[in-house]
C-alpha cells in the first residue's frame, strides 16, 4: 500500500445465513473503490462460502441490493481485493482451487497486519 493510499478493510463472517449482511462489504467496498479508496474484503467463518466459485449464484437476494453475483463481480472488476481464511476453507472442505478468480488465501497474522494498515475496519 502506498503511503497516501487510504484503505478500508471489511471482514465478512456471513454467507447465505444472512445474505443482507453478506452484501454489505461489497456494497460499501464498491462505493469505496468508486471513491478511489483501496477496499479489501476478508472472508472468515461461514463467509468463506462467498468466495467459492458458483456459491453467490444461488444466494438469497440481499434485501434491497442487487444479487450477490453482481455485487461480487462488480467489486472485483473495480479492483477490490478478496482474501479468504485458509483454515476456514480447510474446515469446510473448500480447496483453494475452488475460490473465485482473484481471491487469495490468508491467515490470522496477515489479517492483523491489514487491520493495522487500514484507515477503517468494518466487521459484518
Amino acid at each position: 500500500m502506498s503511503e497516501n493510499e487510504e484503505m478500508v478493510l471489511y471482514i465478512l463472517t456471513y454467507a447465505n445465513d444472512n445474505a443482507e449482511k453478506a452484501a454489505m462489504p461489497f456494497v460499501l467496498g464498491g462505493a469505496a473503490l468508486a471513491m478511489d479508496l483501496k477496499a479489501v474484503v476478508v472472508l472468515q467463518g461461514e463467509g468463506v462460502f462467498v468466495g467459492k466459485q458458483g456459491y453467490v449464484d444461488t444466494m438469497d437476494k440481499p434485501g434491497g441490493f442487487p444479487p450477490m453475483k453482481k455485487l461480487l463481480a462488480d467489486f472485483l472488476e473495480l479492483g477490490g481485493e478478496i482474501k479468504v481464511c485458509a483454515p476456514c476453507i480447510k474446515e469446510r472442505g473448500i480447496d483453494e482451487s475452488d475460490l473465485v478468480k482473484g481471491a487469495v488465501t490468508t491467515a490470522a497474522g496477515q489479517v492483523n497486519l491489514l487491520a493495522l494498515e487500514a484507515d477503517a475496519v468494518m466487521v459484518f
